[in-house]
């Protein structure tokens, strides 16, 4: 016996634009978190990354009796430094695991500025401009700078 093709079972049109909606919108909605969290975690990753070249400043303090200066920048950490004042007992190896300094999450250097040109209040800062790589800025484009983590 031949079968009606009205008597078939299966989705209508309508039910199925129903579920792509209800999909699409769960997706806007877990976009708007993910994103969020993605600029949250870039400044956290940030202040990590500020925090290890910090610690490995004070070890090449320990070792040379001074901070990098300004013209040496983060790079002494990874390589004995060829200008300026030349540390006495330069660690073999380096100060950082790895043989360079990274950049930020935005992919921007990182801005060191040693005891010869910072303030008074500190001794050393690093910076690290943000997502727009520019000084200054709010929000995700704020700057990130190692005397200054009230935020976090």
């Amino acid at each position: 016996m031949k079968e009606n093709i009205f008597n078939q079972k299966g989705f209508t049109l309508i039910e199925i634009m129903v579920v792509v909606v209800i999909i699409g919108i769960l997706a806007s909605l877990v976009a708007v978190n993910v994103v969020g969290r993605i600029d949250e975690a870039k400044r956290k990753a940030a202040r990590a990354q500020i925090s290890t070249f910090e610690g490995a400043i004070a070890l090449y303090k320990l070792d040379s009796g001074g901070y990098p200066e300004t013209s040496q920048g983060l790079e002494a950490l990874v390589a004995p430094p060829t200008v300026g004042m030349m540390p006495c007992c330069w660690k073999k190896g380096g100060y950082l695991q790895k043989d360079r300094i990274p950049l930020d999450p935005w992919r921007h250097e990182y801005i060191y500025r040693g005891p010869d040109i910072a303030t008074m209040e500190r001794d050393y800062e690093i910076i690290s401009y943000g997502a727009d790589g520019a000084p200054g800025g709010d929000g995700n484009n704020a700057d990130i700078e190692s005397w200054n983590f009230d935020e976090y």
